[in-house]
């Protein structure tokens, strides 16, 4: 009897392959394709693209992962959503706010509101925290507790920061570093935001966004009446309809360099076949962990690499019999009786991602790391869960509750932690020096906490290179800004970089730092004696 013949993977030739169909590969595949390059674009979802930018559909409803509202200071990105999704837009209201002991507060604060919400006496207690605060502030500041307490005194800290920001993060906030605190609320002045909430709540404001002195927010938004999966839906749809490939269920196996400075990629399918993909030019917007475990030869940096940490998250979506349960596109749940930080209001996104008038559908949002209590729990355990919360939080009957899912996203969060831009760094340097024709784009592909407007820039500037055949850009010089797609005036930074515009242009499109946590890195002082009296 003769031996079966091994299966041979199929093979594709492609100019440039591309690794995940998130919002960066996804703008890199339709830009190339726009430009007469062939692509071939693989993913390992086998049902959506998107990455976190997806929108889940289950029985008819639809879920955006993580809430995106379509806003962006950048000329050249809005042209871009324009030109892929033209007639697909609407507009919606902005409404967030903070639920605190059964009570909402608006966001940013109506002063009568809050005092009301409060009570004369914890608000004095709180105004008399903030004072104490001021009198004997803490001397070493070393934490994000430490510089928040000394801004807003331990009252307000231990209502309004303290709990959400370790549920988000999932570290204690004595131990993250002042420096967050500084950047992430930099500007928030406690009687600014008094002086403000009560000219808001006395109607003295005047527009645009109602004389907001808070920069961050909007009044309203854009965004795809099917949430954010259809934009990336359509960008598939002109890849493909370029004559391109977007190959769903295809996970990288391997990266190797063919020796004469092009790519073989080899993928694994579902069934467990292969499929390999010779190009010359390789993007990955895969994680750099992931990247540098598949890469051959195997870098020097994969140890760096290696050592990357990610913070994952999970949403829980109930069908509640209710037409409504709250207005918000979201509410923060600053209340440590419930897991849940953030839970969406799916029809305050889009009505039309709720069929059915009479049922509310709600995200519960529950941040972790892949492989604790949280995320290896089944998904009717986290159902219950969800509904439990809900009951205690006093947002709805359990009896109302009709059905839930569960959609789990890993490596949401790329971490900051001491080491991580050192590690960053040595893989950078080492794929750039050795690997001209390797490029890394998007959130995870460069280890940067960025949104969707950016992660699509470093693609757009990626593209101009391939089409250059240098390295004409630096997109690490696209950064990150916690606000940046709040502020301002849509579209307002000039366009870049289709071969116009100068330098400043490009810097004014780019320029932006976006904080996140880190820890502490010096040993504490000894704490001040009295200095937790208030």
């Amino acid at each position: 009897m003769s031996a079966t013949p091994s299966r041979q993977p199929s093979e594709l030739s492609v100019d440039v392959v591309i690794i995940g169909a998130g919002p960066a590969g996804l703008t890199a595949g339709y830009l190339l394709s726009k430009a007469g390059k062939s692509v071939a674009i693989i993913e390992k979802d086998e049902t959506y693209v998107g990455g976190i930018s997806r929108t889940v559909e289950h029985e008819g409803y639809r879920f955006d992962i993580g809430g995106h509202r379509f806003f962006s200071k950048s000329k050249a990105v809005v042209d871009l959503w324009n030109e892929i999704l033209p007639d697909d837009f609407i507009s919606r209201p902005r409404m967030s706010r903070i639920y605190y002991e059964g009570k909402f507060y608006s966001y940013p604060l109506r002063a009568f509101e809050a005092l009301r919400n409060l009570g004369l006496f914890r608000s004095t207690m709180c105004m008399a925290s903030f004072a104490y605060a001021q009198v004997f502030p803490r001397k070493q500041v070393k934490s994000f507790e430490d510089w928040t307490i000394n801004q807003f005194g331990k009252k307000l800290y231990s209502i309004f920061f303290k709990t959400y920001t370790e549920k988000v993060w999932g570290m204690p906030c004595d131990e993250m570093s002042s420096d967050w605190a500084a950047q992430r609320i930099k500007g928030l002045s406690l009687w600014g935001a008094v002086t403000d909430g009560l000219k808001r709540s006395l109607g003295l404001n005047k527009k645009p966004n109602n004389g907001m002195q808070a920069k961050t927010l909007l009044e309203e938004f854009r965004y795809p009446r099917l949430g954010p999966g259809m934009m990336w839906d359509a960008a598939r749809d002109h890849v493909v309809a370029a004559g391109n490939k977007v190959l769903m269920g295809h996970a990288l196996k391997q990266l190797a360099s063919d020796g004469q400075g092009g790519w073989r990629l080899e993928a694994t399918l579902p069934d467990g076949s292969e499929r390999v993909i010779r190009a010359a030019h390789a993007i990955s917007s895969a994680p750099m962990k992931e990247l540098a475990a598949r890469l051959s030869p195997v870098p020097e940096s994969v140890l760096d690499a290696s050592g990357l940490k990610y913070r994952d998250f999970l949403t829980v979506a109930l069908k509640i019999k209710s037409e409504d349960l709250f207005p918000d596109n979201w509410i923060y749940i600053h209340d440590s009786k419930v897991q849940v930080g953030r839970i969406q209001n799916f029809r305050s996104w889009s009505p039309e991602m709720v069929p059915d008038s009479t049922v509310a559908c709600v995200g519960l949002e529950y941040f972790c790391f892949e492989g604790d209590g949280l995320w290896a729990s089944g998904d009717d355990e986290l159902v219950a869960l969800a509904t439990k919360e809900m009951a205690i939080l006093g947002l709805c009957d359990p009896k109302d509750v009709i059905g839930g899912t569960v959609v789990r996203q890993e490596k949401a969060y790329p971490v900051y932690d001491e080491e991580y831009a050192d590690r960053v760094q040595a893989m950078r340097e080492e794929l750039e020096a050795k690997h001209p024709t390797l490029h890394l784009v998007g959130r995870n592909g460069m280890h940067r906490y960025n949104n969707q407007d950016h992660a699509m820039m470093t693609a757009m500037l990626t593209v101009e290179n391939i089409l250059a055949e240098a390295r004409i850009y630096d997109t690490w010089c696209v950064n990150e800004d916690a606000e940046y797609h709040e502020a301002g005036r849509e579209g307002e930074e000039p366009a870049f970089p289709q071969h116009v515009g100068t330098a400043e242009d490009r810097a004014a499109a780019l320029a932006s730092m976006r904080a996140v946590p880190t820890r502490v890195t010096a040993e504490r002082e000894p704490v001040e004696a009295g200095r937790d009296a208030a």
